[in-house]
């Protein structure tokens, strides 16, 4: 049974509506940082970007009471605004390649995460997990949802549908080549629906945001150590997005790797061939078209690599994995690789144009060789998570990605 409650969100006002939003801070290069933070003063990234604005290096906490004030500030100018009850959101996003996605703003119960009601796929960093838990104890909002998906589900589409007809507002507003709506949802009737549509499913599955919602765990954990809290306190939730796994769409995330582990072109190959059956594909772009085959781009020519001892249906879910395959067959005991999250030899390459890129940076002598993987299904991603297995680093590239402050969490 999976717990969500309606909540009272800070939004942009009218006027700021159009340009507040932002991608996530890191996808900016320095350049898009700049332009935006000069066009755009009254954005979620100038409430961040503090760090960037002082000329001499502050520590955390300082920075952090910083982000508060600039915060504060902003409610105070009425650039953001307060909504005077608690409400579901529908947020819905469409971009210009005919992607939409369509969910609902709400907040979930940290007692869920704990219960594995919310379940996971990825391993989190502890230093990661408690740097953004001092954040989120200093400032008090999340701002960028988790992303979680549930099985598509015939009554919570229809209770979606019509919440939106009957919604109190909406905002419409298009920035960044996206289409984006959103509706108030704040009927009791309403609310109740949704909530109880969600207590009959029984789990739902991160998508993105594993180290936000560890955070917020970790946080609801330590607040009610410090003070007799009843369960349902603002602290114990944190800021979700809900959409139905029919709408998730995981790309496959792609490999270039430095240098052939001071193997010549020839041994490389030789010991490939121990484990997969190596076929040459010509110069023109080849894609992998089915799990457990992967494609590699070494000196101008692209080949298909197929294991000599194919995945058997008994093994678990994570082995069948072509990240899991990679990594155990060939980065690691060919190349050297060991650690693909920290290794520097490594890089990632996603996108629906990504084995050009990888033709394009082999090519330019940037690296060695590229790999191209099947994507991720997502029937796998559930299975993992069932068996409360972890994916290797750099499994999945999902979509949607998120916007942060289209709704802003209070606690």
């Amino acid at each position: 049974m999976a717990k969500i409650s309606p909540f009272r969100a800070v939004r942009p006002s009218k006027t700021t509506l159009p340009n507040f939003s932002s991608k996530s801070y890191r996808t900016y290069s320095q350049i898009e940082l700049a332009d935006n933070l000069k066009n755009n003063p009254d954005s979620f990234l100038s409430i961040i970007n503090l760090k960037k604005n002082t000329k001499v290096a502050i520590e955390s906490a300082k920075r952090y009471e910083l982000v508060k004030q600039k915060y504060e500030d902003f409610k105070t100018t009425k650039v953001l605004i307060k909504d005077p009850t608690p409400a579901f959101y529908i947020y819905e996003t469409q971009q210009e390649n005919g992607l939409r996605f369509c969910g609902i703003l709400a907040a979930a119960h940290v007692d869920d995460y704990e219960t594995n009601v919310i379940k996971k796929h990825e391993a989190t960093i502890s230093k990661r997990e408690n740097k953004f838990k001092t954040y989120l104890k200093t400032v008090r909002f999340n701002a960028a949802p988790v992303l979680l998906t549930y099985p598509d589900n015939e009554t919570v589409e229809t209770v979606v549908l019509s919440a939106k007809s009957n919604a109190t507002e909406i905002n419409s507003w298009h920035a960044e080549n996206e289409t984006h709506k959103l509706w108030r949802i704040e009927t009791k009737k309403e609310v109740s629906f949704i909530q109880k549509a969600f207590e009959n499913i029984h789990s739902l599955y991160i998508a993105d945001g594993h180290h936000r919602s560890a955070s917020s765990a970790l946080l609801a954990k330590e607040m009610n150590g410090e003070q007799k809290t009843p369960t349902n306190s603002s602290h114990n939730h944190f800021l979700t997005y809900l959409i139905p796994e029919s709408q998730l769409k995981i790309q496959d995330y792609n490999r270039v790797i430095k240098d052939l582990n001071n193997l010549s072109i020839d041994t490389f190959l030789e010991k490939l061939s121990h484990y997969f059956k190596v076929e040459k594909k010509g110069k023109g772009v080849y894609k992998s078209i089915k799990k457990n085959e992967l494609s590699m781009y070494l000196e101008g020519e692209f080949y298909c690599l197929s294991l000599r001892e194919p995945m058997e249906k008994s093994q678990s879910a994570i082995h069948q994995l072509d990240t899991y395959i990679l990594q155990t067959h060939l980065l690691e005991p060919i190349l050297g690789i060991t650690n693909p999250r920290t290794n520097k030899r490594i890089d990632y390459i996603h996108g629906s144009d990504s084995l050009k890129q990888i033709k394009i940076t082999v090519d330019r002598g940037d690296h060695a060789v590229g790999f191209g993987l099947f994507p991720v299904q997502t029937s796998e991603l559930k299975a993992i998570a069932d068996a409360g297995d972890v994916m290797p680093p750099k499994s999945t590239y999902i979509y949607p990605k998120l916007r942060s402050g289209i709704t802003i969490y209070e606690f």
